[in-house]
């Protein structure tokens, strides 16, 4: 089994946990402010580190709950067993599982799986990057009046202000805006041309690792700008590659 065909199977496996449990009363093991940490979150992570370390046992784990496997390997799988996980919560069927491998420091492989619609986005470094197997580009638009963005305000006080203050902004410009509640699908949708932007000032890798290589693929671009006070913290601005986007920035 390749390393792509691996992660599509890891992904599949724990969207279907998901979709079983989507609607029921979910246990919570933690919740804040802006944020809720399901049960179900780590049983999904540790279904995708078997299924992953079961096939390369060598290999090492990063995941939103936590690291495993052998953390001095070139090979990092970074898993979001659940990216959207407030909305699982709720009952609205926006959430995903997405799954990126990175080796010597670089993503050569990303898959982010829909379970509830269905949809499985794929890629690899240098490949074509698929929705359930057929190519897909990000979007030809050029104008940020023709345009659907996504802005993040993330779970801090900061950047729920930044966030806030680039929806004001945006919103006088484009021609809609959206705030989706799951990062990874939300660059699935600019690689698939749904979206032609998302802008958040802190999100983590697990969030976006995945999506990163696949609106590249597409034709996108991403940017990114590590946090200074928190390692694999980044700020994100992922476009189609066309629009104006500093304009609201």
């Amino acid at each position: 089994m390749t390393d792509l065909e691996l992660t599509v199977h890891a992904a599949l496996e724990a969207g279907k946990l998901l979709k079983a449990h989507f609607g029921q009363e979910a246990a919570v093991d933690e919740a804040t402010h802006h944020d809720i940490k399901l049960a179900l979150d780590k049983e999904s992570q540790n279904l995708i580190e078997g299924i992953l370390l079961g096939a390369r046992p060598d290999d090492a784990f990063y995941g939103e709950e936590g690291l495993g496997g052998n953390q001095e390997s070139e090979r990092q799988w970074i898993v979001d067993p659940i990216d959207g996980t407030v909305n699982f919560y709720y009952g609205i069927p926006h959430f995903c599982v997405s799954i990126a491998l990175r080796v010597a420091g670089e993503v050569v492989v990303g898959v982010i799986h829909d379970p509830i619609v269905g949809e499985t986005w794929t890629v690899e470094k240098g490949g074509v990057p698929m929705l359930d197997g057929r190519p897909i580009s990000v979007s030809p638009r050029t104008k940020l009046e023709e345009c659907a963005l996504f802005v993040g305000c993330g779970k801090d006080e900061e950047a729920l202000r930044t966030g806030l203050e680039r929806f004001r902004k945006a919103s006088l410009r484009a021609r809609k805006m959206r705030m989706m509640g799951s990062a990874a699908l939300g660059m699935a949708y600019i690689a698939t041309g749904r979206l032609d932007a998302y802008i958040e000032s802190r999100i983590s890798l697990w969030d976006i690792a995945a999506g990163k290589l696949l609106v590249e693929a597409a034709g996108g671009k991403v940017e990114l700008e590590p946090s200074p006070d928190s390692p694999d913290a980044w700020a994100i601005v992922a476009t189609n590659g066309k629009i104006p986007i500093e304009e609201i920035l």
